[in-house]
């Protein structure tokens, strides 16, 4: 132990003796474990169970304890990888990313996804215990205080609440002890340290504002500063540069100061220069640029830079040779209260190294690369920056790749800054971080500081936290904590020690791919870290092939043991293969899994998806044969089929594949093995023929099994002719031609070779073409494409076609499609430029004769079809046109005949067939219009076929009369009254008309008809006598039609609505009235009608049926004339609506007293109801008086009692009470309205106005600026105050309609919110214009009056303060005025005819309250 010189013994004797105990302590503990002291320690009474082997010295020396991890200050990046190695794999993470997740049982096969990443446990946290005892022990022993700052060198410093500083060496040993209480009594609490990159000097900085300077070789005091900043201010922090002779600190006040030491005479001096003040904004943090030890002679060392972190922005300065600022940065928006954090770093740019500075405030951090030009300027680029989503309080590298963040809710976090990951999170709770929140609030010195510094301070922790070498220390209230990072194997194996094998897995796959984050003991060779990474794999794979094995469930269901091995089987199988080391699984963990029979199965199963993904070729005899027995085993045939075709033949049992695959239909696998083992590849046409051959030529329908045989078999031949294997990859080159040879000598094969007498010739060609013809045809097609200057080929092309036709022509068990393919299959060969094919014309006459053969009905469709395609090859197959059109007439081959007009240009002939054929009939149309709309065709063309279309109109309007019309419109305008005349049927010509005048989208009025007002009153005629109950909605929409000729249409058919509807619309209201009111009374003659009493007793039912029907038509007839009078009254004088109305009331009070027949109560009440709904319908527009006159004039009302009319006159009382009372209310309300509206004007425009300052906010001078000149001053509801011409100059004003009156805005408020022209642009919505627009002038009198006094005139116009209050009193009037209520009922209302029934029809349920609408204000 090395000890200072202390001023106070017993400090130092206390603290010597807590040291030797601790040291004591751990001796005895050390001494206890040795073996050598082992028989000294009673085994029954500390109950130690006996063990087999003793452990050895070295055993004991190299075995750590969980948490005691050696504590080494070096770079980490250096440690070979022997080092690391003897390090514990233990974690402490509480939150480490690899924790277990069982979701993947859930799944049936656990397939490898190598997308994934794992990053296990990156950083290993470790408990200083030595340190972290010895600072408690301090506290309780010494009074030496809590710990409050660290600082981490090549020995560790500890600053305390009582003054003094702890130094420690690597092995936590106390070195030395810095202070006293009494210096501690004096000076506070220690605020920051700092130590130079040689150790050889410590700085501390303490919370009254004093700055001590110590040597650490013996624990001399060298400085004692004090005036170095102003008094009264705490010390927040204190670092060395790279300069011995300089160092920097901050300041509670905000301020910068640089420490220049001198030593001039033996004398030690420090000299102090201010950088930054505090007053243009205080800085919280600050960081010097400190190389380490590789990159001192670094060129940007030189300029001995600083970085300084305000409340507001960032700041690079340099210090050397002249004090100069690089950089300024200011924060994006962040919350007041989150910390500035800086920490610089040397990263390796683009084969140059540089130093990058990483900020932060808030939950952002920001990189800027700061490099030295050849000029001799510093360049600044800014970097891709962080988001986390967490407020930071620390910002530490760990090394050039990785930052370690702690955030406010004392997490920790690993983050690769080049994918800007998170890697791992760690909870530091149990840390208890130091917070130097004290220092900040400057409560040693009276807490002198601002809020907004006291603010960060909440959660500053700049002194708890220190890096270095790849190391970062945290001070707790009473222990110090170690964050490095572990060793590449160190992730694996605690991956391993918590048995994620899988994962462990894919991290040591990313660590041999190179793509793993934060890796520590790899660096070197790509080959050599491969292999060292793979020999780890292999070793983890054996032991998770051992530990499945090992943990496998003894019992229960075989679905649990297989799922338990599906998770593990696939792994190992995927890591092996992407380890190409297929040796290693075949043969050491395959034997492993052999003795489990469900692994063995799992096993070959999973191999499945490896040999179809083509990642798994071939396979050791052994395993081939139990995959084989296991697939065969389990019916896992298909699986079977798909492994045996992506396998390497020679692993194979050929003859024991083959047998299992005919077995079992495994087609392709056998054609596989055939073609791949044997060269053989005739062999699987003759198995294959032999199964569809036999039922094709008994006739019997295939099965399924055999149409996918025979689907096989095609394919087979296509891939075997086109040089392709099947069912995947290509023959070999130098077989391709051998295999085509051999291929068609099979297919020209006379006989089968075991053929009897009974087989056909060719039996091979003729099974496929019964097969299918089609198909196979274009097999051959598709061969016959590749044949060029092959010379057998092209013989081996003619042999097969002269094949076809043997077999085919004159063949009845072919059908016509059959034949028809074959023809136009030779047809397209023949039109071929390069043809060598021969065949004979005559065959193609023959073809079609039998195509056209018109005694045969059967296949109709199916033979035109064919022999249109036949056609429409073209090339050589020359018919005679003339031979063939007979033929397609008399066959009925309509589609023929059209295909050859086309040719000769026959278009009027093309329609005769459309019309003729019965499938095609309808599509005649649509050739018509196309024909006639579309370019290319003479005008003669289009004449032959219009009149064509003219000769037959009757058929085509017959057929549609829509699509007929539409031709006449859009091409036979003319020829209209033609076509009229033509149809004779008068119901086909109403149905054509009605279609022809119908209005249609896109039709204008330049291609109207002629005549087309004697065409509209031709189909008015067609309608009152077809469609009579059409007749109003055509007079309603059509325009076309005389008056005077429509309404002697109408009086001819007796239709008295549509002769009313024209006669009001000609303008002879009465003549309409006069009509409606003849057919009214004959409705009421029938309801009123006597009957014979013998009718009465036999036609009762039918009587009441009547009854009802007529009733109906009266009310209809009844609504008609009511609907004509309210129509009319508008336009009429009293004494013609008279006319109108009382007539009307007369003809439905005479035909009360007619009422006879089978009930004539009834009858009489419901002409009573009709009655009182034409007297309701009156009043709106016939005087009472006049009303009840008439009603009393009535025999029928006048001879009764009073009560009969006694409802008809209350119901006219109520009416005008409700009337009354409506006005009233609505005066009510528009007057309480008013006066609201008034009296809020009047407040707004009355409101005084107070400004803020006596000065104009534009000049900056007194609003007086001159005793003798009258200035205008505006002043603005906001408070603010302008010149006159101050504001005309900054063009805060528009100008309103008249020229005298002139708007102004504020000017600060318009240009705060974002330039004076979102205020210019929507006036009456900017905030800052004047409420009351005041204008305030002084005037100044003459000499003798009153000097200084000023007459102030205020004008004020009312409308502009309603256009300028609009706002304010719509935001305070919520909802709809009452007055608009009202006048939206008096809208929908606007016409009351009484209180009981009301005028217009479909109204019936609306009724009006009383009441007044409730009152929306607030």
């Amino acid at each position: 132990m090395i000890f200072g010189l202390f001023t106070c013994e017993q400090v130092t004797q206390r603290l010597v003796g807590v040291t030797m105990s601790l040291s004591l302590m751990h001796h005895i503990v050390d001494r206890q474990r040795t073996p050598s002291q082992h028989c000294h320690i009673d085994d029954k009474e500390f109950d130690i169970p006996q063990v087999d082997t003793p452990p050895t010295l070295e055993s004991i020396l190299n075995e750590l304890d969980d948490e005691e991890e050696p504590f080494v200050l070096e770079d980490t990046c250096t440690l070979s990888t022997d080092n690391m190695d003897a390090h514990s794999c233990d974690t402490s993470s509480l939150a480490s990313s690899d924790s277990g997740d069982p979701a993947h049982l859930k799944r049936k096969k656990r397939m490898v996804d190598l997308n994934t990443t794992v990053h296990g446990s990156v950083l290993r946290h470790s408990l200083l215990k030595g340190i972290s005892a010895q600072i408690v022990s301090a506290a309780d022993k010494v009074d030496a205080g809590l710990p409050t700052a660290i600082t981490v060198s090549g020995v560790i410093a500890v600053g305390t609440s009582h003054g003094l500083a702890l130094v420690f060496d690597t092995n936590q040993a106390l070195r030395l002890c810095l202070g006293t209480k009494t210096t501690g009594a004096e000076f506070g609490a220690v605020s920051a340290l700092s130590i130079n990159h040689d150790c050889s000097r410590l700085l501390c900085g303490f919370a009254k504002g004093q700055i001590t300077m110590w040597d650490l070789a013996n624990g001399k005091l060298l400085r004692t500063i004090t005036d170095a900043h102003p008094p009264g201010t705490a010390i927040l922090h204190v670092k060395f540069t790279d300069d011995p002779t300089l160092a920097v600190c901050n300041d509670s006040g905000g301020s910068v100061f640089e420490l220049a030491f001198r030593r001039v005479m033996g004398m030690r001096t420090c000299d102090s220069r201010c950088l930054f003040s505090g007053s243009k904004g205080e800085v919280c943090c600050i960081e010097p640029l400190r190389a380490p030890p590789d990159f001192r002679d670094h060129p940007i060392t030189h300029y001995c830079l600083l970085a300084m972190a305000s409340l507001t922005k960032i700041l690079v300065i340099g210090l050397k040779p002249s004090l100069k600022v690089w950089m300024t940065f200011p924060y994006s928006k962040s919350d007041p209260s989150s910390v500035p954090q800086l920490a610089w770093q040397f990263v390796p740019v683009q084969k140059t190294v540089n130093p990058i500075l990483a900020f932060c405030k808030g939950d952002t951090v920001h990189f800027l690369l700061v490099k030295k030009e050849e000029t001799g300027t510093i360049h600044v680029i800014k970097q891709r920056q962080l988001h986390l989503s967490c407020d930071i309080i620390s910002l530490s590298w760990i090394n050039s790749r990785t930052l370690v963040l702690v955030d406010s809710h004392e997490k920790l976090h690993v983050v690769d800054r080049p994918s800007q990951e998170v890697l791992e999170t760690l909870d530091l709770e149990q840390v208890q971080l130091v917070y130097n929140s004290r220092h900040f609030k400057s409560l040693a010195t009276g807490g002198n500081v601002s809020q907004a510094l006291a603010l960060v301070g909440e959660k500053a922790c700049y002194q708890s936290v220190s890096s270095y070498a790849g190391q970062i220390v945290y001070l707790g209230t009473k222990s110090a904590h170690i964050m490095t990072l572990r060793n590449w194997r160190e992730r694996i194996d605690c991956l391993l020690k918590q048995e994620h094998f899988a994962e462990a897995l894919t991290l040591a796959w990313s660590f041999h791919e190179g793509t793993a984050k934060a890796v520590v003991g790899l660096f070197g060779d790509p080959t050599k870290r491969k292999g060292v990474v793979a020999d780890k794999m292999v070793e983890i794979l054996c032991q998770f092939a051992d530990h499945a094995l090992k943990k496998c469930p003894e019992q229960g269901k075989i679905q649990v043991m297989e799922q338990h091995f599906y998770d593990v089987v696939p792994v190992l199988v995927d890591y092996c293969l992407l380890l190409q080391r297929a040796d290693l699984l075949f043969s050491h963990l395959y034997a492993r899994l052999v003795e489990n029979m469900v692994a063995k199965g799992v096993f070959l199963e999973s191999l499945e998806s490896y040999i179809v993904a083509d990642r798994l070729g071939h396979l050791t005899t052994p395993i081939m044969r139990d995959l084989l027995a296991h697939y065969h085993g389990n019916g896992m045939m298909d699986s079977l089929e798909r492994c045996i075709v992506h396998l390497d033949v020679t692993s194979l049992d050929i003859q024991q594949v083959v047998q299992v695959c005919w077995e079992n239909q495994l087609y392709d696998a056998m054609i596989y093995v055939f073609n791949r083992g044997m060269n053989d590849y005739i062999t699987p046409m003759e198995k294959l023929f032999a199964v569809i051959g036999p039922p094709l030529r008994e006739g019997r329908s295939l099965t399924d099994e055999e149409v996918v045989m025979g689907n096989k078999l095609l394919v087979y031949i296509s891939c075997c002719l086109a040089g392709r294997a099947y069912p995947l990859g290509d023959i070999p080159e130098d077989l391709v031609i051998q295999v085509k040879n051999q291929v068609f000598d099979f297919l020209i094969h006379l006989h089968s070779a075991d053929w009897s007498e009974e087989e056909e010739v060719f039996p091979f060609i003729r099974t496929l073409l019964h097969f299918d013809t089609r198909e196979f045809l274009n097999v051959l097609a598709m061969t016959f494409e590749d044949f060029k200057n092959d010379k057998q080929a092209l013989e081996y092309q003619q042999r097969i076609v002269d094949i076809l036709l043997q077999v085919m022509v004159d063949n009845p068990d072919f059908t016509p499609s059959q034949v028809g393919g074959l023809f136009t299959f030779l047809a397209r060969q023949l039109a071929k430029p390069d043809n060598t094919l021969f065949v004979n014309r005559k065959l193609f006459d023959q073809v079609l004769e039998f195509l056209c053969c018109p005694d045969d009905d059967s296949r109709h469709t199916e033979r035109q079809q064919v022999l249109l395609e036949l056609l429409q090859v073209g090339g050589v197959v020359q018919f005679n046109e003339e031979r063939l059109l007979a033929l397609a007439e008399k066959a009925k081959f309509y589609q023929i005949c059209e295909f050859l007009y086309e040719k000769k240009h026959l278009y009027d002939r093309i329609i005769d067939c459309y019309l003729r054929d019965p499938l095609r009939k309808g599509e005649v149309f649509s050739y018509i219009h196309n024909l006639l709309s579309m370019p290319g065709y003479s005008p003669e063309e289009k004449q032959t076929v219009k009149e064509k279309v003219l000769q037959h109109i009757q058929e085509l309007v017959t057929l549609d009369p829509s699509k007929s019309a539409d031709i006449v419109v859009f091409h036979l305008t003319e020829e209209v009254h033609q076509i009229i005349s033509e149809l004779e049927d008068d119901e086909l010509l109403f149905k054509f008309l009605s279609c022809l005048l119908e209005p249609r989208e896109g039709h204008h009025s330049e291609t109207d008809l002629p005549l087309e007002r004697d065409l509209h009153e031709r189909l008015l005629d067609l309608l009152c006598r077809f469609a009579p109950q059409q007749l109003l909605s055509f007079l309603q929409t059509s325009q076309h039609y005389r008056l005077e000729e429509a309404i002697q249409i109408t009086e001819r058919h007796h239709h008295s609505e549509a002769t009313a509807y024209l006669l009001e619309r000609k303008g002879d209201v009465h003549g309409a009235f006069s009509v409606l009111l003849e057919t009214l009374k004959e409705k009421l003659c029938l309801l009123t009608a006597e009957s014979g009493t013998e009718a009465e007793d036999r036609r009762h039912v039918e009587d009441e049926r009547n009854d009802d029907s007529t009733l109906t038509r009266v009310k209809l007839s009844l609504n008609d004339i009511i609907a004509l009078c309210h129509r009319s009254s508008h336009n009429l004088y009293q004494q013609q609506r008279e006319v109108l109305w009382f007539p009307l009331l007369e003809t439905m009070m005479a035909s009360q007293k007619l009422v006879k027949g089978s009930n004539p109560k009834h009858t009489s009440e419901v002409l009573k109801e009709l009655t009182m709904k034409v007297l309701n319908s009156m009043s709106s527009f016939i005087p009472l008086p006049a009303i009840i006159q008439r009603i009393l004039q009535d025999p029928v009302y006048g001879k009764g009692k009073l009560a009969e009319i006694q409802g008809l006159i209350l119901g006219m009382l109520d009416t005008f009470n409700y009337e009354q009372t409506l006005l009233e209310t609505t005066t009510s309300l528009l007057n309480h309205d008013l006066h609201w509206s008034l009296a809020h004007l009047r407040a707004a425009v009355t409101r005084g106005l107070h400004p803020r300052q006596d000065y104009c906010n534009i000049c900056l001078q007194q609003y007086k600026r001159r005793q003798d000149s009258a200035e205008e001053i505006i002043v603005f509801r906001c408070g603010h105050l302008y010149h006159f011409q101050c504001l005309q100059q900054k063009d805060c004003g528009w100008r309103l309609a008249s020229e005298r009156q002139q708007r102004w805005s504020c000017y600060k408020c318009s240009s705060s919110q974002g330039g004076k022209g979102g205020s210019a642009s929507e006036p009456n919505r900017s905030r800052s214009t004047s409420l009351a627009q005041t204008r305030v002038t002084s005037v100044h009198h003459d000499a003798g009056a009153e000097a200084h006094r000023k007459k102030v005139f205020v004008e004020a116009s009312l409308d502009l303060q309603q256009q300028q209050s609009w706002d304010q009193l719509r935001s305070l009037y919520r909802g709809p005025s009452r007055l608009s209520i009202l006048s939206e009922l008096s809208h929908c209302h606007s016409e009351k005819t009484g209180p009981l029934i009301p005028a217009q029809p479909g109204a019936e349920n609306f009724q009006l309250q009383l009441s007044p609408p409730p009152l929306l204000e607030e």
